[in-house]
């Protein structure tokens, strides 16, 4: 799946690369979507860290020359493990190299692992090479992993693992202006993935097309239930100085830092005298980040 393309993800999408480079090959990643769990249990299924558009983004940024997205189907799920290579190179004639992590499993009921893939790869005159798990503190670093991190607001964790600062895309759309009647105009940004990151107010950083700078921010996640309860969650940003963005710009909103949860104020007052704090936690907690 390369979910999030995180530093495991991106110890096997390395390797592939160098090779490649090295011998004049092409580096390729197959990935695909939608996860497996959408297609055994739907009512449970896993929720992405990010969007296809995005995954590969990433992994050409990573070095990789194509990116082949494979929607997983029935006929997918049911190629039996000794028949995986054949079928790629039914579609890649030309396949020399297969990289995966040591604990790929694949083929019908991920039966297939390392081993078997290694002894197939031999009848079909395929190299194989595997990468070790990439840890961090004892613990395999893994896309369940920051999905648990990014749910529980453990952002700085979450961007520990991935080896890049997690991240929202969007194009700013006009809103209530009610931040702007609290006295902290905010650009609301047309933003929905499929992992929600938990409800409350982060420290943040700004750029777009417009402003490639960098601008230090505070932004809240969630419902607004003070002002409105809403069902549907905005990403709402307040630029801690001028403001170059307005309705319909692109902008990148890079999450650094946890400040609170989301929660239900008595009044107005009492929010407008908390966001005072949350823009000075903030503040200091951007200070302390390199630009």
């Amino acid at each position: 799946m390369f979910d999030g393309v995180h530093l495991g993800h991106r110890a096997v999408i390395d390797m592939a690369v160098q090779s490649a480079r090295r011998d004049g090959g092409i580096a390729a990643v197959l990935t695909f979507w939608p996860h497996p769990s959408a297609l055994f249990r739907p009512e449970n299924a896993t929720k992405l860290i990010i969007d296809t558009e995005t995954k590969v983004r990433l992994l050409s940024a990573a070095g990789v020359d194509a990116v082949i997205v494979q929607p997983f189907t029935r006929e997918i799920a049911s190629i039996e493990a000794e028949l995986f290579l054949p079928h790629l190179q039914k579609f890649l004639p030309k396949l020399h190299t297969v990289y995966v992590g040591e604990n790929w499993r694949f083929g019908q009921g991920r039966r297939g692992d390392i081993n078997l893939l290694l002894a197939e790869a031999r009848k079909h005159g395929l190299v194989v090479m595997s990468s070790a798990r990439v840890n961090e503190n004892g613990e395999p670093i893994s896309s369940t992993r920051i999905r648990a991190y990014l749910e529980a607001g453990e952002i700085a964790k979450a961007n520990t693992l991935l080896g890049y600062t997690y991240f929202a895309e969007g194009s700013v759309e006009a809103g209530k202006s009610l931040g702007r009647k609290l006295g902290f105009p905010t650009l609301n940004l047309a933003w929905e993935p499929e992992l929600r990151p938990r409800f409350g107010v982060y420290a943040v950083r700004v750029s777009g097309p417009k402003s490639k700078h960098l601008h230090d921010a505070v932004a809240n996640y969630g419902l607004r239930p003070t002002v409105e309860q809403s069902t549907r969650p905005r990403l709402e940003v307040h630029l801690l100085g001028d403001c170059p963005f307005g309705n319909g710009d692109a902008i990148k909103v890079e999450w650094l830092g946890f400040l609170r949860p989301e929660k239900k104020f008595e009044n107005v007052e009492q929010l407008q005298a908390q966001i005072a704090e949350d823009l000075m936690a903030g503040a200091e907690i951007l200070s302390k980040k390199e630009a």
